[in-house]
């Protein structure tokens, strides 16, 4: 007598598992604030200006910049080698996202020189806002680095630091061109 409900059991448990089988839970898709990133894909190439400043002198300074969409389409990702009279040669790996709980874009890179960072951006219109702050010296630093879309192949940017509480002073200025 107890066989039968046991059986019963196990035949509702077999065909839950197949139902579940049949319908795998949809994978996340990538939310409508990620295609603004579309505009970063490609190769890049960048000319800056480092200006001189308490952090360094100033140089020229350029890189090769190559981003494409990881799989799935939540992140970018960016593999940079730059040359710079001031800083010397390096690269950079870059990943970009957006974080829908904060309503802000994300950027997190890390470097051949041993630097870490970490920025959140905004959009509005053609211009891109990403801050962030870091310790510098020991001392709290305020960054911001903007980027105006000029064309649907260029940009201009921007790179501002300021101690807590003083003024921004620009650090770098340049350009940067999409391949075609």
């Amino acid at each position: 007598m107890k066989r039968a409900p046991t059986v019963a059991l196990f035949a509702m448990l077999i065909f839950a598992g197949a139902a579940r089988a049949q319908n795998p839970p949809q994978a996340p898709k990538p939310g409508p604030e990620l295609k603004k990133l579309d505009y970063f894909v490609g190769h890049w190439t960048t000319e800056a200006e480092l200006k001189p400043s308490r952090f360094g002198p100033a140089g020229k300074y350029t890189s090769k910049d190559n981003t494409e969409w990881m799989p799935g389409g939540f992140f970018l990702l960016t593999h940079s080698q730059w040359k710079s009279e001031a800083m010397g040669d390096g690269t950079e790996l870059a990943v970009m996202g957006y974080n829908t709980d904060e309503k802000v874009y994300t950027y997190s890179a890390f470097n051949s020189m041993g630097e870490a960072e970490t920025s959140k951006g905004t959009v509005e219109g053609d211009t891109w806002t990403w801050t962030a702050t870091e310790k510098m010296g020991g001392k709290p630093m305020q960054g911001r680095f903007t980027v105006k879309v000029l064309s649907p192949t260029s940009y201009s940017m921007k790179f501002e630091i300021a101690p807590e509480g003083g003024n921004w002073a620009t650090i770098m200025e340049g350009k940067s061109i999409k391949e075609q």
